[in-house]
């Protein structure tokens, strides 16, 4: 079987599949596109810290991780859900915290987000909460996202043989793609961008998979820029929205390799099969991933991370990404991890400063009241919507 007709086994699988339920949220609240499960235990002072940083090392000398735009944000926000003044000291918090108790704090606070429905990356390990956890607790619907590379990573841990491991990734996602609402790639992470763009070939990806079960278990992760590749096509051919990690993250990335632009070739390579894909966080490219939004049909920006992580100047970020995307194209999330706090936060600092912006704009007579109400809703949940139910791409026009 070539790549190309794998492609279009699944992408007959997934035409296939049953009808999702939509991913809708009530008016007037957030659709969360791209988030993460959370603790189901209290952590502690350090553990909680570690969650305020993508840093894998301590904070500097006499300061603390609270001592960050993100940091401060927690602070200021998340307190009076808790029954707290705002800016309170991180011990007083911490304290309220634990006195509540890990499940009434997460309970609090994801119900005072603002978040009216959640599109969640279950691919992460550790003791966090899975969609219906999530969901009892938040209150709102929980959709699922599959991330492609754990997905490889849990078959290859049952598989010891090439072939059977290829036919049983690709059973893997054709099942998920019948259920879930779209999948994510790491590959910014475990390879960089900068990937050949076109499908490999299959004997490639035979050779890849045989080389990379041999390594294991010593090198679990997949990193083979091989099998990465044929993840993504397979992703693409679902026709499910893809979601990439660009930009910053933690030190595993390396940052220069990062840069949504080395996606450029693939992005034209994908146009005809028109799958939607979503450019995660982006900063400090997130001017590039701008760009790509504005120029390719399929191709949508997302602001999570980087507004949390900027906090103060979370507005001026969010006035950068809305220079040249358009405004049907960028989605809002928070990329919440661990903490019930982040997904306050990402709420927060995403209402804040467009509500800023907008009365800026509005003011000054750039923008109508009516405009800025219609893009407010566009990019709090609307977009969001209109791409989780994957509309078929449009074709160019003539020029």
């Amino acid at each position: 079987m070539t790549g190309q007709e794998g492609a279009a086994e699944l992408r007959e699988t997934a035409s296939e599949a049953p009808r999702r339920t939509p991913v809708e949220v009530p008016a007037g609240t957030l659709l969360d596109h791209h988030c993460h499960g959370v603790l189901r235990t209290d952590p502690g002072p350090a553990a909680f810290e570690a969650f305020l940083t993508e840093a894998e090392w301590p904070a500097a000398p006499g300061t603390s991780f609270f001592d960050t735009q993100l940091g401060f944000a927690v602070r200021r926000w998340c307190p009076p859900l808790l029954g707290l003044e705002p800016h309170c000291a991180p011990e007083r918090y911490l304290a309220r915290r634990a006195e509540l108790g890990a499940r009434e704090a997460t309970r609090l606070l994801l119900r005072g987000s603002g978040i009216g429905a959640y599109v969640m990356d279950t691919g992460l390990p550790g003791d966090i909460t899975g969609p219906d956890e999530l969901a009892e607790l938040s209150g709102a619907p929980v959709h699922e996202i599959v991330r492609l590379e754990r997905l490889a990573e849990l078959v290859a841990d049952t598989t010891r043989d090439a072939d059977a491991f290829l036919a049983e990734l690709a059973a893997r996602i054709r099942s998920a793609a019948t259920t879930a609402v779209g999948f994510k790639s790491v590959a910014a992470y475990r390879y960089g961008l900068d990937l050949a763009p076109e499908p490999p070939a299959l004997h490639e990806v035979r050779d890849a998979a045989a080389n990379w079960l041999k390594k294991r278990p010593n090198d679990d992760r997949l990193r083979d820029p091989v099998l990465l590749r044929h993840l993504l096509w397979s992703a693409v051919a679902t026709r499910l929205p893809l979601q990439l990690h660009t930009g910053f993250g933690d030190p595993d990335l390396r940052l220069h390799r990062c840069d949504p632009l080395l996606l450029t070739d693939f992005i034209r390579a994908t146009r005809r099969p028109g799958t939607p894909l979503i450019l995660l966080h982006g900063y400090p490219y997130h001017r590039n991933a701008a760009y790509l939004a504005h120029v390719y049909p399929h191709v949508y920006a997302d602001m999570g991370l980087t507004l949390s992580h900027t906090g103060a100047r979370a507005g001026a970020v969010l006035a950068e990404m809305l220079e040249l995307t358009p405004f049907g194209k960028l989605l809002f999330s928070t990329d919440a991890y661990g903490l019930p706090e982040l997904y306050v936060v990402g709420a927060r600092l995403f209402k804040e400063g467009l509500a800023e912006l907008l009365e800026t704009w509005t003011s000054s007579g750039a923008w109508s009241p009516a405009d800025a109400h219609r893009v407010t809703n566009l990019l709090s949940s609307q977009n969001a919507e209109r791409v989780y139910r994957t509309p078929p791409s449009p074709e160019p026009r003539p020029r």
